[in-house]
């Protein structure tokens, strides 16, 4: 990934949880690396644990920032929420899976945020 891009990455990532907190989102964690996958954003809306994607573009030109949250990038995002849930002690809790889409246009963000943007596709073994 070039320089460019991890720099909008993480301002895309740092105006996200603004943009969360905003919405009443409280933000328990960025960046959550586990050698199962990635999570951008863990956070609480309200009583729910939410595992947050945030994708990140100057344009439109590739298609919807949304759009590039693959079928891969799902699974990976399920093993580490998982993970994460049980070590610690919250397989029990309610959590779902978001996604924050950010077009720069302008240097203005234009944000959209999609709850529960996909479901866990399968039960994994943690």
């Amino acid at each position: 990934m070039s320089k460019r891009n991890v720099c909008l990455g993480q301002r895309g990532e740092n105006s996200a949880a603004g943009f969360l907190k905003e919405n009443g989102y409280k933000i328990l964690l960025k960046n959550f690396k586990t050698r199962l996958g990635e999570i951008d954003i863990i956070g609480m809306d309200q009583d729910t644990y939410c595992f947050i994607e945030v994708k990140t573009r100057n344009s439109l030109r590739c298609g919807q920032p949304q759009e590039a949250v693959s079928l891969f990038k799902q699974r990976q995002m399920s093993r580490a929420a998982l993970l994460f849930l049980k070590e610690n002690q919250l397989l029990d809790a309610k959590a779902r899976f978001d996604v924050v889409s950010i077009i720069y246009c302008d240097n203005a963000p234009k944000f959209d945020l999609i709850k529960n943007a996909f479901e866990l596709e399968e039960t994994y073994v943690v």
